[in-house]
């Protein structure tokens, strides 16, 4: 069972990457304040293919970069940059914490997936855990109804396309690195964007923006490679759940650049958010210890 020996790899890959995605998403929503949502991607993407083609020549991995044209790479690189658009026009013309629902749905269609596609075998438990761990999220981001407009249909198309490019990962050849699959996300990415910014236009970067664009390509860049890693190395029943953790650390950078205090319904929420993926992870010290003893 090479996919439940490697849920801790998966867990710990998935909790740090959806770290760095918030992160980055927090740049990016900041700058798009200034420049448009193409020009953005563009460049954000233009520095994350340097940065991911670096580490695969300093990793050794670099003449595997044929490897970007298989077709379940390529695939998984097609579904996500449409899926990167939809969620970002989104981003940007929504409230955060409606969005954040919204995307915090994935661990859900991803569960149900699991079984589903992959055969895997989800107990009461686990559903349990990953239902509370979203009504965790409800309780913190409390979306306004007010919010839910046309762009929260595009939200709910980037989520279910998320769902199917992380159900792709798992068809992706074992043999083929990680970083090789970051690249090509990266630069599928980043060739839709040009296109999208020369009908958009372009507007003077000035060295704010440049500095913000270059730190988001690098949390950017770290999150698309652990996501991956994530998904390849654990039981996506298992793994999928710990997503929610992002939306502890946007909480946590709320409150130590901000001072955000959450209120007490949030407060509750995140008890619940740190309660399901406490559970998740005693089940996995359980199910270990049944099967050394068996």
């Amino acid at each position: 069972m090479p996919f439940v020996a490697g849920n801790r790899r998966g867990i710990a890959a998935m909790t740090l990457g959806m770290t760095l995605f918030v992160i980055n998403d927090a740049l990016i929503k900041f700058v798009s304040q200034s420049l448009p949502t193409g020009q953005i991607i563009f460049l954000r993407g233009l520095l994350a293919v340097g940065i991911a083609l670096a580490f695969a020549a300093a990793t050794g991995v670099l003449h595997r970069a044929r490897a970007a044209m298989a077709p379940a790479v390529a695939v998984r690189a097609a579904i996500d940059a449409v899926a990167t658009f939809l969620y970002l026009v989104a981003l940007f013309n929504m409230p955060i914490g409606n969005i954040t629902a919204i995307n915090l749905a994935s661990p859900l269609i991803l569960t149900a997936l699991a079984v589903v596609v992959l055969g895997e075998r989800v107990g009461w438990r686990r559903w349990s855990a990953v239902m509370v761990g979203f009504l965790g999220v409800l309780l913190v981001v409390q979306p306004r109804t007010d919010g839910f407009t046309a762009f929260s249909i595009l939200a709910l198309v980037a989520t279910g396309l998320h769902a199917a490019r992380d159900m792709v990962t798992r068809r992706i050849d074992p043999a083929v690195p990680s970083l090789i699959v970051t690249l090509s996300t990266a630069a599928t990415v980043t060739v839709c964007a040009l296109a999208v910014s020369l009908v958009e236009g372009w507007r003077p970067v000035d060295g704010l923006h440049a500095g913000l664009l270059v730190a988001a390509s690098l949390f950017l860049t770290g999150g698309y490679f652990l996501a991956i890693d994530a998904m390849r190395h654990g039981e996506m029943s298992v793994v999928a759940p710990f997503r929610y953790s992002g939306l502890l650390a946007a909480l946590a950078a709320g409150y130590v650049v901000w001072g955000e205090i959450p209120n007490a319904l949030a407060s509750a929420g995140i008890v619940l958010l740190i309660g399901s993926g406490l559970y998740i992870l005693q089940r996995e010290r359980v199910r270990r210890a049944e099967a050394q003893s068996g």
